[in-house]
């Protein structure tokens, strides 16, 4: 997930190359979280219900 060339999620959870699909998910973050494992994909959730919803 990010802004460069390199990365096939954006900011808002869209898919390069793929139009009208979004995903929220684990595997998008950069890299691995040290702590508790499982707050990041709570907030990758929380994150994608906010642009459904349109907050």
């Amino acid at each position: 997930m990010g802004a460069g060339q390199d990365v096939n999620v954006d900011a808002r959870l869209r898919v390069r190359g793929v139009e009208g699909l979004h995903f929220a998910d684990a595997s998008i973050l950069p890299t691995l979280p040290g702590g508790n494992t499982n707050a990041a994909p709570i907030m990758v959730g929380e994150k994608a219900s906010d642009l459904i919803l349109g907050d």
